[in-house]
């Protein structure tokens, strides 16, 4: 028996836009009351707010719809929908091109710390049963001529009505639109599909048969450079720098590190909101300003100048991937017990360190990068992310759930993979203290990105980079020399407190490595020796 008829396309679409409208578009709606109130003076916009948006996704489907396409271009869109609404309502995340790029790059292991019961729950009440209705629905399709007619005449009058209702709050909508432009970003299903078209264009930009650009092929080590450095690039991921103790943090999470003599930045900036975006940009000689994953795919980085100046160069990866920079260098994946023999619940990072002596000990002459790419305090399992002896601070949050936990259990457990960082910086230390006689040693941490926690209602990290909160793009950076490394250390320390951002790690490499090329730029080298 059929749950219900429609007869006419039309009915039918109306019926899904106003269902989108009604159920997938909470995080929209708390948003917008944020910046206009429920007030009598604000009333008349929002209603017309509410009716744009329904003739905007009627005039969308109705673009696309046929007699062949209806029912699946709907169920499909109902399905995707239901699963956007439950990120955007759990997380307050945004899906636009850079996050539809990190779901894209997202390994299974990532994927799985995302699902939840929540989530099945959305996927069936918003998906699964309205889909069923649109499947069991009757529709009496016109003729060719006829239905073309219906839907130009449908996207007049839809475009009409949302002009009419709109035209008596033009005041609001400018304000709306230039004031307050991040908004629309929360409208779904209508922003997603903007970026998912958007992201779709930024991939057709890469030409395969363009040749990449070259860089840094006069790279070279001068000759007054008669020591042999062995440098590691520690790639932190997701954490906030005023989680770290060394930063001021109350709490002690860097207690080894502390005992060391490290230098922290305490007010160093990412590129990007989330590893897609970040990890490429941090080993580019583009300015944020300047950089997009799309030239970053078609140039070489920061690892091809190295290798051309005739450094040994290894990137060791325990997330999930290098998201394209190791390509042309030496490349190895810990994430498996295959490579990985430090493992419990999950491979951990400073399995990352087995075996790198031997490593070492095979490249006899020149001098040696090596990248350790962290899973460090990736969400939303935070508790996931450290060995059970490292819960140190209590109680903790033990589910991907995040809104269904106190502030402080979701604090606990992501102070606790703090914790562990700690642990795992103070060991690359360790390693390289032992083979500071044969080489000029010096260690450098970044992490990618931040991460929200609650606050404002935001989780996670990934927010279009205009309307990050601080916590998303400040991170932590922290540099340790070897007692035999040629620089003047307290120079440099007392640098530690001046802005920088992943803007400077390029051209801070390159002067780690005492490297010359014209691509260098003095202006922007931590180090300035």
């Amino acid at each position: 028996m059929k749950l219900f008829q429609i007869t006419k396309k039309t009915n039918l679409i109306i019926a899904v836009a106003i269902f989108f409208v009604i159920f997938s578009n909470f995080s929209f709606y708390k948003n917008v009351l944020g910046v206009y109130p429920l007030t009598l003076k604000n009333i008349g916009f929002l209603a017309s707010l509410v009716i744009v948006l329904v003739n905007g996704i009627v005039i969308f489907f109705t673009s696309l719809c046929t007699k062949y396409t209806t029912k699946p271009i709907l169920i499909f869109f109902l399905m995707l929908t239901s699963l956007t609404s439950y990120f955007m309502d759990s997380y307050g995340v945004v899906i636009d091109d850079t996050m539809i790029d990190n779901l894209v790059k997202t390994d299974v292991a990532e994927s799985l710390d995302l699902l939840s019961f929540k989530l099945v729950l959305y996927f069936l009440f918003l998906g699964v049963l309205p889909s069923i209705y649109i499947y069991q629905a009757n529709i009496n399709y016109q003729s060719f001529s006829s239905e073309l007619f219906s839907g130009f005449k449908r996207i007049i009058i839809s475009l009409l009505v949302a002009v009419a209702v709109a035209l008596p709050c033009s005041s609001f909508y400018a304000s709306f639109i230039r004031e307050h432009k991040p908004l629309r970003y929360y409208t779904n299903p209508t922003y997603y599909i903007f970026s998912a078209i958007k992201y779709i264009n930024n991939q057709l930009k890469v030409d395969s048969n363009v040749p990449m650009a070259r860089l840094g092929l006069d790279a070279h080590i001068p000759a007054t450079d008669d020591g042999r450095e062995l440098i590691i690039l520690v790639v932190g991921e997701t954490a906030r720098a005023n989680r770290f103790s060394l930063n001021g943090y109350s709490r002690i999470t860097n207690p080894l590190l502390k005992k060391e003599q490290v230098i922290s930045f305490s007010d160093f900036y990412s590129c990007g909101t989330s590893t897609a975006v970040s990890v490429p940009c941090m080993f580019s000689h583009l300015s944020k300003s300047d950089f997009s994953n799309a030239k970053a795919r078609q140039t070489e980085n920061l690892l091809d100048v190295l290798t051309y100046a005739g450094v040994n160069v290894l990137w060791r990866d325990n997330n999930s991937d290098s998201k394209g920079v190791a390509l042309r260098v030496d490349y190895q994946s810990f994430k498996t017990e295959e490579k990985n023999t430090i493992c419990d619940d999950e491979c951990r990072d400073v399995g990352m360190l087995v075996g790198l002596q031997d490593y070492i000990a095979q490249h006899k002459e020149g001098d040696i990068f090596i990248v350790l790419h962290q899973m460090g305090n990736h969400g939303p399992a935070y508790f996931k992310r450290y060995p059970k002896n490292f819960a140190h601070f209590t109680p903790i949050c033990q589910t991907n759930q995040l809104e269904d936990c106190t502030s402080e259990e979701i604090g606990n457990a992501y102070d606790n993979a703090i914790l562990y960082t700690d642990y795992f910086l103070s060991e690359v230390i360790k390693f390289l203290k032992l083979n500071s006689k044969e080489f000029e040693t010096a260690m450098f941490y970044i992490s990618d990105h931040g991460e929200s926690l609650g606050e404002n209602g935001l989780y996670l990290h990934g927010l279009p980079y205009i309307m990050a909160p601080e916590n998303q793009i400040h991170v932590p950076a922290i540099m340790w020399f070897g007692e035999g490394f040629k620089v003047n250390k307290a120079l440099v320390a007392s640098r530690s407190a001046e802005k920088y951002s992943h803007d400077n790690i390029y051209h801070t490499v390159l002067g780690f490595m005492e490297i010359a090329t014209e691509s260098y730029n003095k202006e922007l080298d931590i180090l300035n020796r």
